[in-house]
């Protein structure tokens, strides 16, 4: 099976093509083309993501980002193509409110051949609604003019089901030729999700079928990172300073005094609270007229140990009253590295039967490939979509 897959969630304009084969205990999966626009640099200025610049530059991108990920796959056959004038008055409808998108799309298409595919996979949320909007108004269109199959994504299962895929062969940083084996997955799965919009536990105790454990009762970790990181006016995207300065410290064996607490770590239950922690942040700097650049790194320090205790305890909690035999752990967050040490340790340690699934750095951000993943599974159970609807606050626990 051939999925075509569209990711605009957030920041990140994505497209991949993927040939799939196989089923729930042994799936392959071999990228074909691949292709990501980050936006990153373009929203640094405010120090966040701003949805509706977020939702021009996905009208700006998608065309190019198809068309680059098409010529990868190799699945690019310039041909003059006619389209009905009925056939074209709907393709205009279902993308009136995607401006400068329309002209694009009739512009390429007419020139192409309809490439082979089966199924078109697109994240319908959790997200930015209007940069959702931009994916499914597109995928959409694809669709109609190809007379292929949607397949509407949680995002969230993407994170999980590329968290539980491993590599088959080496590759470059960009994946091309890449070959992704899911493989004898023992379940119940549980997985910790991790970035700047989620902080959840999800149990999935039968393929597709998902509870929730526990969830952030505040702040998601990755958002908590972000504005620590603004706090000590750090660059944006923020998480990833936090922890360059933490590393420095444990690198160097500085010892310091700085203590934060660990909300809920001993609460009875298996939610999160990331608020009170960054608080404390913002009340000690407060408390300081000028802070060195020594005692930033150990906040950064003291702020990220925090987080991984309090992540710990939370999943180690979840992992034992849930007797899960494979813990995954996906999103942005995911790709920290004092996290990622934390966990294989500690699982080694306390819970060597259990397997653990950390997906490469480079999976753990927003991407098409893990939308391709799940676009697989749900359209081999014939989960096509007669229509789909943006949900920003889409939940697993409602597939």
């Amino acid at each position: 099976m051939r999925i075509l897959s569209i990711e605009t969630s957030c920041d990140e304009t994505a497209i991949a093509i993927v040939e799939a084969e196989g089923d729930e205990q042994h799936a392959e999966f071999t990228v074909l083309g691949n292709a990501l626009l980050s936006q990153i640099d373009i929203h640094k200025e405010y120090g966040g993501v701003f949805p509706a610049l977020a939702k021009r530059e996905h009208a700006k991108n998608l065309v190019p980002i198809l068309e680059a990920a098409l010529e990868e796959a190799e699945l690019l056959h310039e041909d003059m193509q006619v389209i009905p004038e009925e056939m074209r008055s709907a393709i205009a409808k279902i993308l009136e409110r995607e401006p400068g998108l329309e002209e694009q799309f009739f512009a390429f298409v007419s020139e192409c051949e309809p490439p082979a595919i089966d199924a078109i996979a697109v994240t319908a949320g959790p997200g930015l609604e209007p940069a959702l909007w931009v994916g499914i108004n597109f995928a959409k269109a694809l669709g109609l003019l190809w007379d292929t199959p949607l397949v509407a994504i949680n995002h969230m299962e993407g994170h999980i089901l590329s968290a539980l895929a491993s590599e088959r062969s080496d590759l470059n940083a960009r994946f091309q030729g890449r070959t992704l084996e899911i493989k004898d997955a023992q379940l119940p799965v549980l997985a910790l999700l991790i970035s700047g919009g989620h902080t959840e536990l999800v149990l999935m105790q039968e393929w597709l079928q998902y509870e929730i454990i526990g969830q952030t009762r505040d702040d998601a970790v990755g958002e908590a990172f972000d504005k620590v990181a603004r706090m000590l006016n750090l660059p944006y995207p923020g998480g990833p300073e936090v922890s360059r300065l933490a590393e420095t410290v444990r690198t160097e064996g500085r010892t310091h005094d700085i203590t934060l607490p660990r909300p809920m770590l001993h609460d009875a239950t298996c939610d999160f609270s990331f608020a009170g922690l960054k608080t404390a942040v913002l009340y000690m700097l407060k408390a300081k007229t000028d802070i060195t650049a020594k005692e930033k790194e150990h906040i950064a320090h003291e702020f990220e140990n925090a987080v991984a205790d309090v992540l710990w305890k939370k999943t180690s909690r979840a992992l034992t009253e849930t007797n899960a035999r494979t813990l995954v752990i996906g999103g942005g967050v995911s790709a920290n590295t004092h996290i990622r040490r934390t966990f294989a340790e500690k699982m080694s340690q306390e819970y060597p039967s259990v397997a653990l699934h950390i997906p490469a750095a480079s999976l753990t951000t927003d991407n098409a490939i893990m939308i391709a993943l799940a676009g697989f599974y749900r359209a081999r159970r014939e989960d096509v979509a007669k229509d789909i609807l943006a949900s920003g606050n889409l939940s697993l626990a409602s597939k």
